[in-house]
């Protein structure tokens, strides 16, 4: 993953939204500490393994965060009806509700990539986190967002 810059930026979205929540930092705080002390490659400080993430795209990384920490109530009311009856928000990994998070802030975002390329994108994520279905139920929910978000990317021609 070293080598793909929007896809770490990504992996640090779901990290700094997972700290956020469990933190209760706010967005722009979480942001500033990812860019401070995660992302970017200062001399001495160590890389990937070490957990940083030094090629990750910052303004993209910026972006989804901020999306979905301002905008949480209107990704986390789509999230809650795209997931099955039988699992509310509480009851998810708080991982994956950051995943979730995430991707629904960047499908949220007209103006960014195919919803099928930022699917796939969290897939590669949910994958460096769970051994599970996580990762699927992932899918099948960012698929519903992605209709919902952007349905004329899967209208039939």
């Amino acid at each position: 993953m070293s080598g793909r810059p929007r896809t770490l930026a990504r992996l640090a979205a779901v990290q700094a939204l997972y700290q956020a929540e469990q933190t209760g930092v706010n967005g722009e705080t979480v942001i500033d500490q990812f860019v401070r002390h995660r992302i970017g490659d200062p001399p001495g400080a160590g890389g990937m393994e070490e957990g940083r993430l030094p090629a990750a795209d910052v303004p993209l990384f910026a972006r989804i965060v901020r999306t979905a920490t301002q905008q949480q109530d209107v990704v986390d009311n789509m999230i809650a009806e795209a997931l099955p009856e039988s699992w509310p928000m509480a009851r998810l990994d708080p991982v994956l509700r950051a995943a979730l998070r995430a991707g629904g802030a960047e499908l949220w975002q007209a103006e960014g990539p195919p919803a099928r390329v930022v699917i796939n994108e969290y897939m590669d994520v949910a994958h460096g986190f769970f051994t599970g279905d996580e990762p699927r139920m992932l899918n099948g929910v960012l698929d519903r967002l992605a209709h919902l978000l952007r349905p004329a990317e899967f209208a039939t021609t």
